[in-house]
């Protein structure tokens, strides 16, 4: 990783005192999307399809860093950070993923972009459903990777077996209005750095200075505050995306990538209920980070995916 204590603090950056890391190939951009300011990092050809990529909690677009120059030499690369993430503005809304999604496509439209593949990791695969139901006309396809997205591949009910609950307790954790926060600040680097060691298949898949990335984001101008809102926001992204549901099935192709070691073993049956051209795949030898833990795998799959319906 590029030391991001060396990176140069940029004229329009909302987050100005969280070092920014470069990636050769990609330049940084910032947008207004709808009132909040949104960074991106675009690179490759432009004259390919567009492909926008969204990461989740803990993480920032940096999650791509991996597979971003794996898929430039194809296509038009464009990796976001939601509200509240990285180098986005953290504004006082709603985060319920209706709400984000339509500042995450303004962001898109606000780059030049009117038509795009869409790929998602963790929070950012709620947000990438979301605008679905809301864009799909304006998206060629769809990839969302291992995420419980609230309504849809969210379980109802936690699990207390403690096999299984290591996965999923943060989910009600992050509900309890202040706790978190009392607990949580001044602590970021040990709660982050658990999440990216306990769920990744090896611990050593984020060295200290990528977990100290991620932590000081969540740390940064209120970035804890957003990072938990989207969880207490939930249960309304699930009401908005029944509601959009009842009016609409996802018509276009949808991956689902899943991995050996993850959250949800079939991301593919499990969207399948509401998307009529639902495939997936199981990434082996991997946890929850996949893009960190098998770009390889990851950008094969996506490459098959976008080459095969463009």
């Amino acid at each position: 990783m590029n030391d991001p204590a060396s990176a140069p603090r940029i004229p329009g950056n909302p987050v100005r005192d969280l070092p920014l890391p470069d990636l050769t190939g990609f330049t940084h951009r910032w947008v207004d999307a709808d009132g909040v300011r949104l960074h991106a990092a675009e690179g490759g050809r432009t004259d390919g399809p567009a492909v926008v990529l969204l990461a989740g909690f803990p993480q920032t677009w940096w999650a791509w860093r991996k597979v971003m120059p794996r898929l430039a030499d194809r296509f038009h690369v464009i990796a976001i950070d939601l509200p509240g993430q990285g180098h986005s503005e953290r504004p006082d809304i709603s985060y319920d993923t209706h709400t984000v999604a339509a500042h995450v496509h303004a962001a898109v439209k606000a780059l030049g972009v009117s038509t795009y593949w869409l790929v998602a990791h963790d929070i950012g695969a709620w947000v990438a459903f979301s605008l679905a139901l809301t864009h799909q006309s304006q998206l060629r396809g769809l990839a969302l990777l291992d995420a419980g997205i609230p309504g849809i591949t969210l379980p109802d009910a936690i699990p207390t077996n403690p096999e299984q609950a290591w996965k999923t307790w943060h989910f009600a954790f992050h509900l309890v209005p202040d706790l978190p926060e009392t607990l949580l600040v001044g602590r970021e680097r040990e709660y982050i750095g658990w999440f990216l060691k306990a769920k990744a298949l090896s611990p050593d898949t984020f060295d200290d200075a990528e977990i100290e990335h991620y932590a000081a984001s969540v740390a940064a101008d209120g970035g804890l505050h957003a990072s938990l809102a989207y969880y207490r926001d939930a249960a309304e992204s699930a009401r908005k995306n029944h509601e959009a549901l009842a009016q609409q099935r996802l018509d276009l192709p949808v991956l689902g990538i899943s991995s050996s070691h993850g959250s949800i073993p079939d991301m593919a049956a499990s969207v399948k209920p509401w998307a009529d051209h639902a495939t997936g795949i199981v990434v082996p030898d991997a946890g929850h980070f996949i893009p960190d833990e098998q770009p390889g795998a990851v950008t094969a799959a996506l490459t098959d995916f976008i080459t095969e319906d463009d």
